[in-house]
């Protein structure tokens, strides 16, 4: 009975410490999914609440992962445990028999599982934690309860820590398909076609477009509809890029802006309305330099036509700004905005806009010497 303890507190506290880090070290892709639980359940007021629910149940479940893999102070942490399993094995049953969410995010982006299958991995982790609940009194620590807790409040802070730091610069880890190094121009001729759905907020239908042909230039529909899941058109290009660069006329210019040789600037803002316009005195200096030393310097971003004009002509942008989904630039870069620097096609470093360098220094550290 011993043994069986040990394994089952050492398998609960590792998936625990796992899930907390993965999601800590890039807590705005658990913000991102909590808003869409908060627009699936119509409680969109609670949505600038989610960084800081993010950050305390992060640090929440890192915490009771430790406290299972160190044996601290489980009489107590038990009681936490088995509340957390309860209430989240009952959404994600809700998730598998109605998909509210796409992806529920209980790894990260560091493993992907379906609605149905993080539901059953809830159960068989249930059939773990029900057994460490009954069990709870048996743990003894081998230091008073005192100096048990903490410890875990010192796990704790410096998880905390780190995943402020990571809200306030970029992820720690990046487990994004534009990592740095990561290739992100098309390596085919022809662009990918992929299939987005939306569902609406009243109704709960749900339509599936060939992207782009859907009503993303109008404001009043991408009110009214979320954004739910994406797929590829054909076989076979689940790997092929899935961004999709528009002017103001619709023109497609991904191709032209990914594959161009040499260095190349792409700064992204996922949502204009939040982006700071203090800042672009700054990213103007830099895209100016660039321009002059023949390099590209581009923005994104996923607002409309009529916004995007409206933004450039007030804030005086020296450089083009153009439309994507933001689904796509949310994956691109977690900071609103943030800096891309590619080459050949290759991502070479990127930057939140508190850690934007100067334009020579960016030349003397990732330019390669000619």
């Amino acid at each position: 009975m011993k043994i069986l303890k040990t394994i089952f507190r050492i398998l609960v506290g590792l998936v625990f410490v796992f899930s907390g880090f993965v999601k800590g070290v890039d807590p705005m892709g658990t913000v991102f999914r909590m808003n869409d639980y908060f627009i699936a359940f119509g409680i969109p007021w609670a949505i600038p609440f989610s960084l800081y629910l993010t950050i305390f149940l992060c640090t929440l479940e890192f915490a009771i992962g430790i406290s299972l893999l160190l044996n601290l102070w489980i009489k107590g942490t038990a009681w936490i445990l088995l509340a957390m399993m309860t209430y989240f094995t009952i959404l994600t049953l809700f998730d598998a028999l109605f998909n509210l969410v796409p992806d529920c995010g209980c790894f990260g982006d560091a493993v992907k599982l379906t609605n149905i299958q993080t539901f059953l991995k809830n159960v068989v982790l249930m059939m773990l934690v029900v057994p460490i609940f009954i069990w709870r009194k048996k743990f003894k620590g081998n230091v008073p309860v005192v100096p048990q807790v903490m410890i875990l409040l010192v796990f704790a802070v410096a998880y905390g820590w780190m995943t402020v730091h990571a809200y306030r610069h970029l992820p720690v880890i990046d487990f994004m398909g534009w990592k740095e190094g990561n290739r992100v121009n098309n390596v085919t001729n022809e662009p990918a076609k992929f299939y987005v759905t939306y569902k609406n907020k009243t109704s709960g239908e749900q339509k599936e477009f060939l992207a782009p042909n859907y009503p993303w230039n109008d404001s009043v529909w991408m009110s009214q509809w979320v954004f739910v899941s994406q797929r590829p058109a054909d076989k076979g290009v689940e790997n092929a890029m899935v961004l999709r660069i528009e002017d103001e006329n619709g023109t497609d210019l991904t191709s032209d802006i990914l594959n161009i040789p040499d260095y190349g600037f792409i700064l992204v803002s996922y949502d204009l309305s939040k982006f700071n316009p203090r800042l672009v005195p700054k990213i103007n200096t830099i895209a100016l330099s660039a321009l002059e030393d023949g390099y590209s310097f581009i923005g994104l971003t996923n607002a409309i036509p009529d916004d995007i004009r409206k933004f450039s002509e007030a804030t005086k942008l020296q450089f083009p700004l153009y439309n994507a989904d933001d689904v796509i630039l949310k994956t691109m870069v977690r900071s609103n905005p943030g800096l891309i620097l590619i080459k050949d096609g290759v991502v070479v470093k990127k930057w939140a806009w508190r850690d934007l360098p100067s334009y020579d220094k960016i030349v003397s550290e990732y330019f390669s010497k000619k």
